[in-house]
């Protein structure tokens, strides 16, 4: 069997990070499935994400650039679901990246929005194919 079975982020500001996080996911049809003083978790059904305030906070900030995780990809449903998800972003705590290519940045034949947020978190919103 293989699959995706969850993801957790650890982040220094847990309310920031519920903020800007919360909104994409719940925007892209994730529901809180747990919450506790730490952190919360979304799932669709299947995979889940997690965020949770980081054990050393303000050893060193969150540099997507470095060795890790560079970004996370969502499959955000149709071109007009990923646009208006892309108009959205940025009055709930999300830059647009690349703005400039949107949408094609990563293709001619890739429909998708990239955001980073506050803390510099970087995500892809991918269209379906049409």
């Amino acid at each position: 069997m293989s699959g995706l079975h969850h993801i957790e982020v650890w982040v220094d500001d847990l309310d920031g990070a519920i903020s800007s996080w919360g909104w994409l996911l719940e925007r892209l049809g994730y529901a809180v499935t747990a919450q506790w003083p730490g952190g919360a978790s979304w799932g669709d059904g299947g995979a889940y994400i997690t965020l949770t305030t980081s054990p050393n906070l303000a050893d060193a900030a969150h540099d997507r650039r470095r060795s890790g995780v560079n970004h996370l990809a969502f499959l955000g449903g149709t071109r007009a679901e990923v646009d208006a998800v892309m108009r959205e972003a940025p009055g709930r705590g999300w830059t647009p990246l690349y703005s400039e290519r949107y949408p094609h940045a990563g293709g001619p034949d890739h429909y998708a929005g990239w955001i980073e947020n506050a803390a510099g978190f970087k995500v892809e919103i991918v269209a379906e194919a049409p």
